[in-house]
């Protein structure tokens, strides 16, 4: 076992248990890659066929409107998963583009490859299942403070959810992830703190 899916191994072990045997299983299917900064994994129209795990770097997930503004979804940073889930669950083309923000290593899965591991796997599609049910309460709670909170809450929010990332991302994404432009987000950072 590689340290890329040793780590992948480790995070699913965070939340179910896996035989040895399972791990070999899982291992067999996993297929590590490199994506450079700005390479695209998926582009809008194209039929998301793998699942994606962030071993290295980071990956994000947007739409580009008729005005060419890009609406950014989620970030995916080392241990986090990533997809154009309308696609992948009915094999349809993607709404989203999925690129690197970085120089970024991740493991790729086949979905024909997931469907049977959850039948060989026996807690895998439990370990699936808990990721949806957060990704859904996540999304549920980003759209609550997309409709309730200020700007300013909004990247208090975003900065809580993803510490790691704040330091490092072109101030352009957070911006697109909280719903506001670069230039608005510059003008608030420059604002001194309320006491």
């Amino acid at each position: 076992m590689n340290t890329e899916t040793q780590f992948l191994v480790n995070s699913i072990k965070k939340h179910v248990a896996l035989t040895a045997a399972e791990e070999e299983k899982l291992i067999a299917v996993c297929l590590v890659k490199q994506v450079k900064k700005r390479q695209f994994f998926l582009q809008e129209g194209e039929v998301q066929r793998h699942l994606v795990f962030v071993v290295e770097g980071c990956l994000r997930s947007y739409s580009v409107d008729e005005n060419g503004f890009e609406h950014i979804l989620q970030f995916a940073p080392p241990g986090w998963w990533i997809s154009d889930m309308r696609s992948s669950l009915e094999q349809t083309p993607a709404s989203l583009n999925i690129d690197a923000v970085d120089d970024s290593q991740i493991i790729l899965i086949k979905l024909d490859d997931l469907q049977r591991l959850y039948r060989e796997i026996e807690y895998l599609d439990r370990f699936f299942r808990i990721l949806s049910e957060r990704a859904i309460a996540t999304h549920q709670h980003r759209l609550i403070d997309s409709l309730s909170l200020t700007a300013k809450e909004r990247y208090t929010s975003f900065c809580q959810q993803y510490p790691s990332l704040i330091t490092c991302l072109p101030q352009k994404y957070v911006a697109s992830y909280i719903g506001i432009t670069p230039e608005f987000l510059s003008k608030m950072l420059k604002e001194p703190l309320k006491k």
